[in-house]
């Protein structure tokens, strides 16, 4: 462990964790524009990680910023990580400690997936869509034995870290994990308010994937799950759909910009 914590403190790997984490923000500022292109009648692409991917591989210099991409988040997925397993030691041990690491390592296994998707991307294989792998995991799992009450287990357990991302914004517990000195004077309130739409955003589109794998569960069609992509276009599609969709894809953007805060004030 003590090992884990000299790498986790070295400068090099905090440089590059902090860089990643701007990378991880510009993922979600993609999502927000790509979600906004939906609001308006635009559903050409993913609007999730994958269709972020893909806008910028489309630039004069998109397979150059798509390599940057990745490096920076696997950098920040590993800087997680490792943060998971030494860091948090300014929270007081206990339950909100672990919880803490859980959300460091649910972060850095998705950036580390981000990551690795672009570096798919950036070579000519992309794979599947993210509702495409989601529906493929959800059908496996309603062939198996109680399949329907394990697909269950699992929408409640996404809905469940909706609700904690909403917690989370809602108290601003956030804040906990930066050392707001390192902020440039004046921007800590603007990288609050960011946190808090972001947080909140984030949680409903999170909630909103459970709820169709719940629905999936229920009817014993996997064909009813869904990713990201799938959750936004879900919120478009209700009354007031365009107004909520807005509204989410500009808390999508709010948390890029909280990790540009992050990037700089994160805890280590």
């Amino acid at each position: 462990m003590s090992t884990a914590n000299e790498v986790r403190r070295s400068r090099p790997v905090e440089v590059f964790g902090r860089i990643g984490q701007a990378c991880y923000g510009v993922v979600h500022l993609l999502i927000a524009y790509l979600a906004l292109q939906v609001a308006f009648g635009d559903s050409g692409k993913e609007a999730d990680q994958h269709g972020a991917v893909a806008t910028v591989a489309q630039g004069g210099f998109g397979k150059v910023l798509l390599w940057v991409l990745a490096i920076g988040l696997l950098a920040f997925g590993l800087w997680q990580l490792l943060l998971a397993a030494t860091g948090f030691h300014w929270i007081e041990a206990g339950r909100k400690r672990v919880m803490k690491k859980i959300g460091a390592v649910v972060r850095g296994i998705v950036a580390l997936a981000i990551g690795t998707y672009a570096i798919k991307f950036a070579a000519g294989s992309g794979g599947q869509s993210s509702d495409s792998s989601q529906k493929e995991m959800t059908a496996k799992l309603l062939s198996l034995p109680a399949g329907r009450v394990l697909v269950g287990i699992v929408a409640l357990a996404v809905i469940g870290a909706g609700i904690a991302q909403i917690v989370t914004g809602v108290r601003k517990t956030f804040m906990e994990d930066l050392n707001v000195v390192e902020l440039p004077r004046g921007t800590q309130q603007w990288v609050r308010r960011a946190g808090v739409a972001g947080y909140i955003a984030k949680g409903v589109a999170i909630g909103v994937v459970g709820i169709l794998i719940g629905t999936a569960a229920l009817d014993s069609n996997a064909g009813k799950a869904g990713g990201l992509d799938a959750a936004l276009k879900t919120l478009g599609a209700q009354p007031f759909g365009v107004v909520i969709l807005v509204v989410v894809a500009l808390g999508f953007a709010a948390f890029g910009i909280y990790c540009f805060g992050a990037a700089r004030a994160q805890r280590g």
